[in-house]
């Protein structure tokens, strides 16, 4: 079987090849290695481009620095081709002090569409892509107009050995679509999480074209444009299905027994060697071991994460279609569970 995405075993094997050093060498007991990747969970577009600069690592006794540009140019990472567990390199191999730290990473900012900077391609062509924050983590050239910062508050530990961290983007709460006067796409800084993978499992499975077909059935039903955007979201223990709701600012309160997900995968087509499609499939790639519901949604293309969106907007509507529960994730484990969960999958 065929997947659309290949790109995870080249970026897994760029992260264990820089994590060595020479196999004559004497480990330094007072550092440890420092990985870093980007991942995403999607938004509805079909290119975010994001222009690295370098990634800052910062403590009470100072910072430290890594360049991330390649030949001289800046990191470009479609955002879209890390979906799931797969994972583009930003830093590899790094030898770091141990000890406490908090990170910043600095992207070109782009207001004006070009496709050399930051940018985000939809069906109606390129427009910028800029992020409201900025400010020195002690990186070079971090107050330059063009620089923006994502900013990781929480702190985490450098720990003897080899230490490897994914910054995962989750677009779909954190893209913002342009609006008002701007005619530019805005990241949010709250759209990343830094998690390390020695903490983590997967999720993935497979769409029943029975589930699918009974979701698109019912957004007509609801008088929705016959346009589809499929996607699984990820919720806490025990949501109920009544329960699932949409991402949306923080200016927007969710109602007393909704529940706001935490993280959502867009579906993508499986296809056979000539390139026919056999199925559809999601994944996390990046959760945090415990246990967790999962809805499955069709319109994933209507869920506004400025606004409250429910199914009695007649032109946007969003809804959860179905539910699994009862998914247990475990570090270091992909757990499987497709839609319906007796579904039998492509193979």
């Amino acid at each position: 079987m065929k997947h659309t995405k290949t790109i995870l075993a080249i970026a897994l094997t760029g992260l264990l090849a820089g994590c060595g050093g020479s196999d004559n060498s004497t480990p330094d007991p007072t550092t440890g290695t420092f990985n870093l990747g980007v991942s995403d969970n999607p938004a509805d577009a079909e290119v975010v481009n994001i222009a690295f600069k370098q990634v800052v690592l910062k403590n009470s006794a100072g910072s430290i620095s890594f360049d991330v540009s390649e030949n001289g140019e800046l990191k470009h990472v479609d955002l879209l081709t890390v979906q799931g567990a797969e994972v583009a390199t930003l830093v590899s191999g790094e030898s770091v002090p141990l000890g406490e730290y908090q990170m910043c990473i600095y992207m070109q900012k782009n207001e004006e569409g070009a496709a050399g900077s930051s940018y985000v391609e939809t069906a109606n062509g390129i427009e910028g892509l800029t992020t409201n924050s900025n400010g020195n983590c002690g990186g070079v050239g971090a107050e330059d107009e063009d620089t923006g910062r994502l900013f990781f508050n929480k702190s985490f530990t450098i720990a003897a050995g080899t230490n490897t961290f994914v910054a995962e983007f989750n677009l779909a709460k954190g893209l913002q679509a342009p609006h008002g006067a701007h005619d530019y796409w805005t990241l949010k800084p709250t759209s990343v999480q830094l998690v390390n993978i020695s903490d983590v499992g997967a999720i993935t499975g497979q769409i029943s074209p029975e589930t699918m077909a009974s979701c698109e059935s019912a957004a007509v039903e609801l008088g929705l444009p016959d346009e589809f955007s499929p996607a699984v979201y990820l919720y806490p223990t025990a949501t109920a299905l009544a329960d699932m709701a949409d991402f949306r600012g923080d200016e927007v309160p969710y109602l007393l027994t909704e529940v706001a997900p935490i993280s959502s995968a867009r579906v993508n087509e499986i296809t056979d060697e000539s390139e026919a499609v056999i199925g559809h499939e999601y994944e996390f790639g990046f959760v945090v071991a415990g246990d967790y519901s999962l809805g499955y949604t069709c319109v994933a293309q209507n869920d506004d994460p400025e606004m409250a969106n429910t199914p009695e907007d007649v032109t946007d509507a969003f809804f959860i279609h179905v539910d699994e529960q009862g998914l247990e994730v475990t570090e270091g484990t992909t757990t499987e569970r497709h839609f319906p969960e007796v579904f039998v999958p492509a193979s």
